[in-house]
């Protein structure tokens, strides 16, 4: 199934990771773009799930794909925010 993921996280104590989370949420809604959420909180599979997917074993939210190609996380995406480059980036175009 393609479509933008958003890997996230209902419970952590970080402020860093709930506010990057939000930010992506938000730049995302913002231009329209649809996404799923998937919350790695509900088990350990998930998270693991994210972390290969990722390719990267300490990965943590907020990681985004579409479909199962990896996309980046928040460090590339608020990069590509700045370059005005986030559909590329999202393998949208």
């Amino acid at each position: 199934a393609m479509g933008v993921k958003l890997y996230y996280t209902t419970v952590t104590a970080s402020r860093e990771i709930k506010s990057q989370q939000a930010e992506v949420m938000r730049i995302l809604e913002s231009k329209s773009i649809q996404f799923e959420l998937i919350d790695i909180s509900v088990g350990n599979e998930v998270r693991e799930e994210m972390r290969s997917k990722a390719g990267n074993a300490t990965a943590v939210p907020p990681q985004i794909f579409n479909g199962d190609q990896y996309c980046g996380d928040y460090q590339l995406f608020s990069e590509a925010v700045e370059a005005d480059t986030v559909e590329k980036f999202l393998k949208l175009e």
